[in-house]
């Protein structure tokens, strides 16, 4: 049966964007609102619940009424797709052409095709990553900067492993009709998903890989069961064969760390593993525990280290869950990054990066993320000496590792919150945020790459300090006047361009990090205010 769209467009179409919004996508958009949004929605229900009863004391524990999965030894994930058998190393980044061309030439086993935290949800950016991806699986796809230099592909190229945003987003310039006539946004999620599967899925598997993608924001086994359900049934819906998405999930957030192995066995017949989003999964426990006490108070992000206990704990149980599985264990990003203009800088971000994967290797982690080309090289060697000519380790199964719940919410560290932690967490969030409203999603701020993930532990750890009353090392009292001081103090330093968003990034900064609520994820607040643009008011 032909399913008429009910998606509506309301934005300006660009150049080449009918290429992508095609009547047969929107179609196809259509049909996977009608099986899955308010599936999607329920889910969303089901992670307020949960967090209300978190903040009210309960604390998370491993299922009892899936014990029974975790117990049994025998069963298996589908594992690497053609291409990903070697994941050694992994560069991640946004879809803009240019540094679509950039990635694709890094030298890198697999490009993370960032539609999510490292991509500002522009509508130029959603349809303009759809179209890099289209051209670059195509080998089609070239640049040219303002300043005449091109950028063009090289012959090896990286497997090409896309990520959608999260649940919790939507697509407000895509406007969903039910079969009742009711309204809503689209879900970002299916139309990043979508609009990939449908014009590059057969591609793909004809270029002798396949449909991949990195599952992000994921909270528990519900929510992988309903992309597994969305997967087959794209699949019966182009005559794709059964298994030929590949999906890898990352554990970024506190609830999904108590169900990884049924997060693998809802998604089996489609996984290829999961990775370790340390970023946001720091995130996640201070937004979840924000409120519980003096116990769950996080020092400085840099005191936050990937050797600190609950770090330990949860990377142990991600690789011994995984390879237990036959999955893939993907390490994480580092931040530190290189700076061509400051060989000191750059030394020390390759030292840290090689300490960072050194630990990944041994870990028994099979691959790991940098956030740019020149790392590629640093991250590989480190891998190379443990895996060799090995694609992986799947076979070190570390039966070693006994990870508890107590070990995985045990967030004692030594290390102190400071006046200067305050006022780097003031600065960071401003200024991701005002390079996010100008469309930039990862942003190199004082030689780290940060992304929305690492300002969302700005914001909040701002927040918790806040509202828990806590002091500094030098005996300074956190409170709602002190944050606006540094507020002002970081606008007199930064705001000194024409162009730029630095009032409205402090308004955003405000709304998130200074009223009594606290949003669940401050990009929800920043997409609606500022990134929303219709047809009436570009008309305007």
């Amino acid at each position: 049966m032909t399913t008429h769209s009910r998606i509506e467009l309301l934005a300006e179409s660009d150049e080449r964007f009918d290429e992508i919004l095609t009547p047969e996508a929107l179609r196809f958009l259509t049909r996977l609102h009608d099986q899955f949004a308010g599936r999607r929605h329920d889910r969303l229900a089901a992670r307020m619940h949960q967090r209300k009863h978190i903040e009210n004391g309960r604390d998370l524990k491993f299922l009892s009424e899936t014990a029974a999965i975790r117990e049994d030894a025998t069963w298996r994930v589908a594992g690497a797709g053609p291409g990903l058998e070697d994941r050694r190393v992994e560069i991640t980044g946004p879809t803009d052409r240019k540094m679509t061309i950039n990635a694709m030439n890094s030298g890198a086993k697999v490009w993370l095709a960032d539609q999510e935290d490292a991509t500002s949800p522009t509508w130029a950016n959603v349809v303009g990553g759809q179209l890099s991806l289209f051209d670059a699986i195509r080998r089609q796809i070239d640049f040219t900067s303002d300043e005449g230099k091109e950028y063009r592909l090289g012959e090896t190229t990286p497997t090409i492993v896309m990520r959608p945003r999260g649940w919790h987003l939507v697509e407000k310039h895509l406007r969903y009709t039910d079969r009742a006539g009711l309204r809503s946004p689209a879900s970002g999620s299916l139309v990043d998903f979508g609009l990939y599967f449908f014009h590059n899925a057969q591609a793909l598997i004809d270029g002798g890989t396949g449909p991949y993608f990195y599952i992000a924001k994921l909270e528990n086994h519900l929510e992988a069961r309903l992309w597994d359900d969305i997967f087959t049934f794209s699949e019966n819906a182009l005559g794709i064969p059964h298994g030929s998405i590949r999906a890898t999930v990352l554990i970024e957030t506190i609830p999904a760390a108590f169900e990884m192995a049924e997060i693998l066995y809802e998604l089996r017949d489609h996984c290829a593993g999961l990775n370790a989003g340390r970023w946001d999964y720091i995130f996640s426990i201070i937004k979840n525990f924000r409120g519980r006490g003096a116990s769950f108070v996080l020092p400085d992000r840099s005191a936050i280290t990937m050797t600190v206990p609950f770090m330990r704990a949860y990377t142990e149980l991600l690789v011994s869950t995984c390879h237990k599985r036959g999955a893939h264990a993907i390490g994480g990003m580092s931040a530190f990054i290189p700076n061509r203009r400051d060989p000191e800088v750059t030394a020390r971000a390759l030292a840290a990066v090689s300490a960072d994967k050194r630990r990944e290797a041994g870990d028994g982690f099979d691959g790991t993320w940098v956030a740019h080309p020149d790392l590629v090289e640093t991250a590989r060697a480190e891998f190379d000496a443990v895996l060799g000519l090995k694609p992986n380790q799947l076979d070190r199964l570390r039966d070693d590792v006994n990870v508890t719940g107590a070990d995985l919410l045990d967030l004692r560290i030594d290390g102190e919150v400071t006046d200067a932690g305050v006022r780097a967490n003031v600065e960071i969030a401003l200024r991701y945020i005002e390079s996010w409203l100008r469309g930039i999603g990862a942003a190199a701020i004082d030689n780290l790459m940060e992304d929305a993930a690492t300002a969302e532990i700005s914001r909040g750890q701002l927040w918790q300090w806040m509202h828990q009353r806590v002091h500094t090392a030098e005996g300074t009292l956190i409170t709602r006047a002190l944050i606006e001081r540094e507020l002002h103090r970081a606008l007199d330093e930064f705001a000194t361009t024409a162009d730029n968003r630095f009032d409205d990034a402090a308004e955003v900064f405000r709304a998130v990090t200074l009223e009594e609520d606290f949003p669940t994820f401050l990009t929800i607040t920043a997409y609606t205010r500022y990134l929303v643009e219709s047809r009436e008011a570009v008309a305007a």
